[in-house]
């Protein structure tokens, strides 16, 4: 069917795909059919929101986008130095010591529960047997 058959609704449709080239990687992708894509574009219009995600971005938007993209990776280093800036060694020091006292008590602890388990497996094995057999 030649393009001057088509109806108006389809030619219309047709230059919309060429505005949003990323509807055709989702009907290759599988994601979507053409008969789906065409309902929606008719029942929501061109102008809807659901649309954006499928523009192409142009040159200068994509490196307005990277520009962010660096300036949001600078202002996160940036917090991070400040952060470390206001961070007082001292009390990083003392938080690091009592974490360290914590290990120990819990270590010793254990050591205990060990040390008694091995005492009283010890204790079974030497204490004599109740009926001692002599011989006459």
């Amino acid at each position: 069917m030649s393009s001057q058959n088509q109806h108006p609704s389809i030619q219309k449709f047709k230059h919309f795909v060429k505005r949003h080239p990323k509807l055709t990687k989702e009907v290759r992708a599988g994601r979507k059919t053409w008969q789906e894509f065409y309902e929606d574009w008719y029942l929501l219009g061109e102008t809807d929101d659901v649309w954006d995600q499928y523009k192409e971005i142009d040159k200068s938007e994509q490196a307005q986008s990277e520009d962010s993209s660096i300036s949001s990776k600078g202002d996160f280093m940036s917090k991070i130095f400040t952060t470390i800036k206001n961070v007082d060694i001292n009390e990083v020091q003392q938080q690091i010591s009592n974490v360290g006292s914590a290990i120990s008590t819990i270590q010793s602890v254990i050591q205990q529960f060990q040390g008694s388990s091995h005492q009283n497996s010890n204790e079974t094995n030497q204490r004599p047997h109740p009926f001692s057999f002599r011989k006459d």
